[in-house]
């Protein structure tokens, strides 16, 4: 939890200008944004990119001011963390103890859980920023407020789980089914490439941890069919970036639904109504702030290529199969790293998506001191 806060305090201390972006609180835009493209009007153009990007850097702040929401980071990473697990275990039994298991039962229970899990989590953080940014925020008041909203987010969760098991299910088995050119076409360049980058990355160097010596404790185990269990890490955590992924899709398509079941006491189709109906509105805005933030952890993920050939710059062939202590240490930390900030940056989102939601239903600028708490 330290090493969060502490790459989250680094990471924010280079945030800490605000928005080009600025509003009086009588909602009169000052001259350089125009009061073009509100959310309301249906705007487009660089205005609505900036407030976009201004809700990602409100996020920032809010979060570097409420360093307590960093628990709904450390939560959404022990989520995946047993989504990994799960998805380990059915590959180990299935593979390596040769047992009957259904494949789709098994996914689609480890779907209900995670997305149950990601949902509730999301309420609490929507319910737990207070309006006035200077105000302090407790994660856990906020979950204990969420679980009011139990039955809406409960079936919302089984709905989300479905859909995502429906689309595993077409990318998986229709190109077996129809194998047509085009849909052989669409499966080797979307889920396939998606499958097969993960493969090969997770591979590689810093990420493939079973390579570590010795060699015979990692690999060779006795009483485990002479494969490793940290063998079977690798298939469980590439369908679980997999399934998240997809879930992460399928929560930006419907990113105001949660809001609108906590904050507008909405009925479940009422929310998922209005959310499409904001999403019309703020196409653009949102677009914008996950392609900031996705940018950003793309950056840091890249950024093994360079650890990578540093590697393989000092003793290429032996460094490769047997790494030393110390590049052992910095897989291992790389690895940590990555991983903190991509869920210091999924917190960052969940914040921004109230900005977005408040902007939406008041029609003012994400991070303006107008902004109240709206229904």
């Amino acid at each position: 939890m330290y090493l969060v806060s502490a790459i989250a305090e680094v990471w924010f201390g280079l945030c800490r200008k605000p928005p080009v972006v600025h509003a009086f609180q009588t909602g009169i835009c000052i001259p350089e944004t125009s009061c073009q493209g509100l959310p309301d009007g249906g705007g487009s153009g660089s205005g609505t990119i900036r407030r976009g990007i201004g809700a990602a850097l409100e996020g920032m702040k809010t979060l570097n001011h409420n360093r307590q929401l960093l628990w709904f980071t450390l939560l959404v990473g022990i989520v995946l963390v047993g989504n990994t697990i799960g998805q380990a275990v059915f590959w180990y039994l299935s593979y390596n103890l040769h047992m009957e298991l259904s494949w789709i039962a098994w996914q689609f229970f480890i779907e209900v859980g995670t997305m149950f899990f990601l949902v509730f989590l999301l309420a609490g953080l929507v319910l737990s920023i207070p309006s006035k940014k200077e105000d302090s925020a407790s994660l856990f008041e906020g979950l204990i407020r969420a679980k009011k909203y139990l039955r809406p987010l409960t079936c919302w969760s089984i709905a989300l789980a479905l859909a995502g098991m429906l689309l595993i299910v077409i990318f998986s088995y229709v190109p077996s089914w129809f194998p047509t050119p085009e849909t052989l076409f669409l499966y080797r360049n979307g889920f396939g490439h998606l499958d097969s980058f993960l493969f090969n990355t997770l591979s590689q160097f810093p990420f493939n941890l079973s390579r570590l010596p010795p060699t015979d404790l990692f690999s060779e185990i006795p009483g485990y069919g002479g494969r490793s269990i940290l063998l079977w890490f690798y298939p469980g955590l590439r369908e679980a970036l997999i399934f998240s992924g997809i879930n992460l899709l399928l929560l930006v398509l419907t990113l105001f639904v949660v809001p609108c079941i906590v904050l507008g006491h909405k009925t479940l189709r009422e929310a998922v109504a209005g959310s499409f109906a904001l999403m019309k509105k703020t196409w653009v805005e949102v677009s914008a702030c996950a392609a900031f933030l996705g940018v950003i952890v793309f950056g840091v993920f890249i950024s093994y290529m360079l650890v990578q050939a540093v590697h393989g710059m000092v003793t290429p062939l032996a460094t490769y199969y047997h790494p030393t202590d110390m590049w052992i240490a910095l897989g291992l930390v790389y690895d940590l790293a990555l991983f903190s900030i991509a869920f210091v940056v999924a917190t960052v989102g969940g914040i921004a998506v109230l900005d977005l939601y408040r902007s939406a239903k008041t029609g003012q600028v994400p991070g303006s001191t107008g902004a109240e708490q709206v229904p």
